[in-house]
């Protein structure tokens, strides 16, 4: 794994903010991605581009 990446981020739940196991970085994508959250245990489908998240439909 390349140690050298800057720019990462822990994803949260867009429904409660808490905290998901999902980890990205800048240059990941993610199209209609199942994110699940542990804390309201609800599955959201979710698009990441550039470290940006928006609601898939």
């Amino acid at each position: 794994m390349n140690d050298n990446r800057k720019n990462s981020l822990w994803i949260h739940c867009p429904i409660c903010g808490g905290k998901t196991r999902t980890k990205v970085y800048d240059d990941t994508v993610l199209v209609k991605f199942p994110l699940y959250c542990p804390k309201c245990k609800k599955e959201i489908k979710i698009d990441v581009i550039q470290l940006k998240m928006v609601l898939s439909k």
